[in-house]
């Protein structure tokens, strides 16, 4: 067990990591692929009805007058959007005219050409349970009296700052956010930035370039592989929390060297986070920590759904882990999820932290982050830090917890296949079936319960799922009506797929030389 100390900073009991994957029935593969199979070839049959004129065509095409152009608009890339994905496109993007908290309302909306257009039709979908924003814990609200700090900065500063970090844009209220959040943290320094996606993005090639090598788990997110990208460092995946994978990487890069001159590589960076949105799963941090010390490499850790959200004072998978700070080089989150705020940060050492001031694209062109918007994250790590004068964070923290095993405790008795432990919030529903997907989204939305739910190209063709997330501030009688509509529909669409079997990661190699250094 991890404990901490009352002044938030951990002791080094390293817990074991237990995940499962649970394999699918080989005929729910089956059905699924026949499910795309069948879908893709009504998809070439409406294509070919839609050139000769027979059937309206809805999508964007290229204009005649630029037919030797270099086309705008890949049909291929489309294919996907117009046959398969707009059948079912209701089920996102639906405008929301509340706070996102344990309940919302829904504008309803209509759509008279199969999902090409919506008309609202004036009515408002009231108190629908919220499984899918990333209000860990519960701080998404339209009024509480915590939140007049909130206003009287939005009074006294006004709403934009109009300048970068670099130029004018540096406010005392950026300072005291980086030196509160350093010392909820443990490190020596931070800083913040006014965009989550763009800390990773723009950061990531401050820190390497030509010359280096990424290691990246291969399902980190967007962010994480557009930053990689655009370092212009060599950049190679590994099995996902994989060690065996990630150690023959490691060792390859030291023997080797540079491709073709053999050079040594100038950095070594490996790139994690700390939950993964899609898998709900938690990174093998004390593994990790060991083969990046081992193999004298620098770990980046992306804290964006796990800060707030894991550890017995929610300082993230640090804290879970019960790991010294230090362990890990780069330290990156995000505000807008346990926070209800917008923004990120980078955290460490203050060197690193100095160089980043001064080399970071976010922090030479990018706007800074909105002084209210600041407030708001003070105040949440105030109330965490317990400086408010009361428990309410860890009161926070605990309740999320609670619900959380709750919640997959009971979707397990159920028959479900979820991935990730036990104290994961993120907790993947897995559907597969394309058409149940739209179906479970439906369904649960007219018991005035909305989820969210994810299909391919954001998953593998075969791994399509429901993705709820726990809070705080969801209660007892909101989960157990969530978790009796899940229930229901898993019989109606049969989606109770557990057999109790764990899927065997494949490993590359069988060495596990390493050693946890505790």
């Amino acid at each position: 067990m991890v404990l901490a100390s009352e002044h938030g900073k951990p002791h080094f009991n390293h817990k074991l990591l237990a995940e499962s994957f649970e394999e699918a029935p080989l005929h729910v593969l089956i059905f699924t692929y026949l499910n795309y199979g069948i879908g893709t070839l009504f998809g070439y049959l409406r294509d070919f009805l839609r050139y000769h004129g027979l059937e309206k065509r809805n999508a964007a095409i290229e204009r005649e007058q630029q037919k030797d152009f270099v086309p705008l608009y890949q049909d291929f890339e489309n294919f996907y959007k117009r046959n398969i994905y707009m059948r079912i496109r209701d089920n996102w993007n639906q405008p929301i005219c509340s706070a996102p908290s344990a309940q919302f309302d829904l504008m309803e909306r209509v759509s008279d050409d199969y999902n090409w257009t919506f008309r609202f039709t004036g009515r408002v979908i009231k108190d629908v349970i919220n499984m899918g924003s990333y209000n860990f814990l519960g701080f998404a609200v339209k009024n509480n009296e915590s939140m007049e700090t909130v206003k009287d900065v939005l009074e006294a500063y006004g709403v934009g700052v109009a300048s970068t970090r670099a130029e004018m844009g540096t406010l005392d209220k950026h300072k005291e956010l980086e030196d509160l959040l350093a010392k909820f943290l443990n490190v020596e320094a931070a800083m913040v930035f006014g965009m989550g996606f763009a800390t990773n993005a723009m950061n990531v090639p401050a820190l390497v370039g030509k010359g280096c090598l990424i290691l990246s788990d291969e399902l980190n997110h967007a962010s994480l592989v557009l930053g990689a990208r655009l370092s212009g460092a060599t950049i190679r995946t590994f099995k996902h929390n994989n060690m065996q994978n990630l150690e023959k990487l490691l060792r390859d890069a030291i023997i080797y060297g540079q491709p073709r001159v053999h050079r040594a590589w100038k950095k070594i960076l490996i790139l994690v986070e700390g939950i993964y949105s899609m898998e709900g799963s938690i990174v093998n941090l004390p593994q990790i920590v060991a083969l990046k010390k081992k193999y004298k490499a620098y770990l980046y850790v992306d804290e964006a759904h796990s800060i707030g959200a894991l550890g017995p004072t929610g300082r993230g998978v640090m804290d879970y882990f019960g790991m010294d700070p230090g362990d890990v080089d780069v330290r990156m989150g995000t505000f807008s999820k346990s926070f209800t705020a917008t923004g990120g940060y980078l955290a460490g050492r203050k060197e690193l932290v100095d160089y980043l001031r001064a080399n970071s694209h976010s922090a030479l062109y990018a706007t800074s982050m909105s002084p209210p918007v600041a407030e708001q994250v003070i105040r949440v790590l105030k109330i965490l830090m317990g400086l408010d004068g009361t428990t309410q964070g860890l009161q926070r923290i605990q309740q999320l917890a609670k619900n959380t095993r709750y919640f997959r405790q009971r979707l397990k008795e159920m028959g479900f296949i979820t991935y990730g432990p036990d104290s994961s919030p993120v907790i993947p529903l897995l559907v597969y079936l394309p058409s149940k997907v739209a179906a479970f989204a439906r369904h649960m939305l007219e018991k005035k319960i909305g989820v969210v739910v994810v299909g391919f190209p954001a998953t593998t063709l075969a791994g399509a799922r429901a993705r709820f997330c726990m809070s705080a501030s969801h209660t007892q009688e909101m989960l157990d009506t969530a978790l009796e509509a899940i229930n229901e529909l898993g019989d109606l669409l049969y989606m109770k797929y557990s057999r109790q079997r764990k899927s065997v990661q494949p490993k590359l190699c069988d060495e596990t030389s390493f050693e946890l250094n505790s």
